[in-house]
């Protein structure tokens, strides 16, 4: 069990270290701002839809290692899918880090099992699922600001 836990932790540091898509694209054409009052991460998601298919998201913001590691595997997982696919994706991982059946995350969502720790710390969930809030606010397309409060 140490080291898959130092395995997640080497994963959630190195996302965090060199977040993958992160800045402002040159195209998008739906965004959407996060903000966790309680400690501080501000998180923006920058899609680029065309049809029902996410072409390209982008983020940008700062937070903790855990809300900058997520958002960058999110990044990963969500291009190329589909509206419906990324929302059933975040529905996956919010029922993933809010409950209590770590397997329950398929196979080629391996990496997000880093971030099953936050389970044991309520406070960390809204870390966690902050950039994934916000993607889904922006797939809505109403330009509406996400807090976790």
């Amino acid at each position: 069990m140490s080291d898959l836990r130092e395995l997640y932790q080497e994963i959630i540091l190195d996302h965090n270290r060199r977040p993958r898509n992160f800045g402002v694209p040159d195209q998008s054409n739906r965004t959407a701002k996060g903000h966790n009052p309680l400690c501080g991460d501000i998180v923006t998601v920058y899609l680029l839809l065309e049809g029902n298919v996410v072409k390209d998201i982008q983020f940008e913001g700062k937070g903790c290692a855990i809300s900058i590691a997520s958002a960058s595997i999110m990044t990963e997982l969500i291009i190329g899918k589909t509206e419906a696919e990324a929302l059933e994706l975040f529905q996956s991982f919010h029922d993933f880090v809010t409950g209590d059946d770590v397997a329950e995350l398929a196979d080629e969502l391996e990496e997000l099992k880093a971030l099953s720790g936050v389970r044991d710390y309520p406070m960390r969930v809204k870390c966690a699922t902050l950039a994934w809030h916000s993607m889904a606010a922006a797939l809505d397309g109403d330009g509406e600001n996400v807090a976790t409060e």
